[in-house]
């Protein structure tokens, strides 16, 4: 979403016009704090009160954070060859983070534990064998499964 589209959503948002969520928003970009907009460029902002300043704000933050959270999210399903054109439609079309992470859910990389790099090597089944315990010799069931190419 561009600078644009954020002055105009949040306008509708919250019943202003877009200028005024502009202006408030440049005077914040440039470093004013909301006091000091709310008082002294009443002008600028068509003399909207510091609960006001403080949404346009608040809410403009949450919009940054959602396109900076989609592009990571797009970037990510790109490096593991998962993108396509209806993935990008859902992705752009939420406006939450919550509806953005529900549609990534299932793209999301796993942790990888210690449990899962010893399946990949091969070891549930001795794992198995440990837990259910029906043997006296499992030092010697152990050793059917080190394999030094998988540093075992």
């Amino acid at each position: 979403m561009n600078q644009q589209e954020y002055y105009v959503k949040i306008a509708l948002e919250l019943d202003l016009k877009a200028h005024q969520v502009k202006n408030t928003m440049q005077l914040l970009d440039e470093g004013a704090t909301v006091p000091f907009i709310a008082r002294y460029r009443k002008e600028m902002t068509g003399s909207l009160d510091e609960v006001r300043i403080m949404a346009i704000r608040d809410r403009m933050a949450q919009l940054r954070e959602l396109d900076k959270r989609r592009e990571a999210i797009i970037a990510s399903l790109k490096e593991q060859g998962n993108f396509t054109e209806e993935l990008e439609d859902k992705l752009l079309s939420a406006d939450t983070m919550t509806a953005l992470e529900d549609i990534y859910l299932p793209f999301r990389p796993r942790r990888r534990t210690r449990a899962t790099m010893a399946r990949e090597k091969g070891l549930e089944p001795l794992a198995k064998i440990i837990i259910s315990q029906p043997f006296d010799d499992i030092s010697q069931r152990a050793l059917r499964f080190v394999d030094p190419e998988k540093e075992v």
